[in-house]
C-alpha cells in the first residue's frame, strides 16, 4: 500500500529496463491511480493522449542509461524521515523495484534542501530528461493524495497531466 491505497506490484522480468518500466508506470502507478479517482477529465487526457506516447519521455535512457531497477521507499517525504540514536532513518514505505527517479514524486512536500540535493546529484547525477518527466511522477503522488484524502489535489494532478501532453506535444513537433 502507499498510504492507506493499494499498489499492484506485479511481477516484472528479471532483466527489465526502460521498456518495462514505462509499461509498469502507465499500468500500475497512473493507470491505476486514475481508476481509482474515476476522474474522467484525467483519465481521458492520460489514455488519449499522454500513455500512447509515455516512451517518448525516456527516449533518453537507452543504451548505456537504460533503467536499471532500483529498490524504491515509494513514500519519500518529510514525515517519513526522522532520527533513530541520532542517525538518520526512514521509515512507513510503498516499496517496489522502480527507475530512481520515481522516488523523487512526493519531493514537493518533502522538504529536502539544497544540501541534500547537493549530496544525492553528487552521487547520482540528474538525467537530461529528468525534469521533463517530473511531472509525471509528481502526477502519481498527487493522484493517490486525491484519493487518500480528495480535495485539491485533483487539479494538481490535472496540471501535471496538462503540462506533460504538452512536453509530449513538442517533443513530436520536434
Amino acid at each position: 500500500t502507499i498510504g492507506g491505497t493499494p499498489q499492484p506490484n506485479p511481477w516484472t522480468k528479471p532483466d527489465s529496463g526502460t521498456k518495462e518500466w514505462v509499461e509498469f508506470f502507465r499500468d500500475h502507478r497512473i493507470g491505476h491511480q486514475l481508476d481509482l479517482a474515476g476522474d474522467s477529465y484525467c483519465s481521458n487526457l492520460w489514455n488519449n493522449d499522454i500513455a500512447p506516447r509515455l516512451h517518448l519521455l525516456f527516449e533518453d535512457l537507452t543504451g548505456e542509461k537504460e533503467i536499471k531497477p532500483s529498490l524504491l521507499h515509494g513514500d519519500l517525504w518529510s514525515g517519513n524521515i526522522g532520527s533513530a540514536d541520532g542517525r538518520p532513518s526512514i521509515y512507513d514505505p510503498a516499496v517496489y523495484w522502480g527507475h530512481h527517479e520515481a522516488e523523487w514524486g512526493m519531493a514537493w512536500c518533502a522538504g529536502f534542501g539544497p544540501q541534500f540535493w547537493e549530496g544525492y546529484r553528487s552521487l547520482i547525477p540528474q538525467d537530461e530528461g529528468f525534469l521533463v518527466r517530473r511531472p509525471l511522477y509528481d502526477a502519481y503522488h498527487q493522484l493517490n493524495h486525491y484519493n487518500l484524502f480528495g480535495g485539491g489535489y485533483i487539479g494538481s494532478a490535472r496540471s501535471d497531466l496538462e503540462i506533460l501532453k504538452k512536453k509530449l506535444n513538442a517533443k513530436e513537433k520536434s
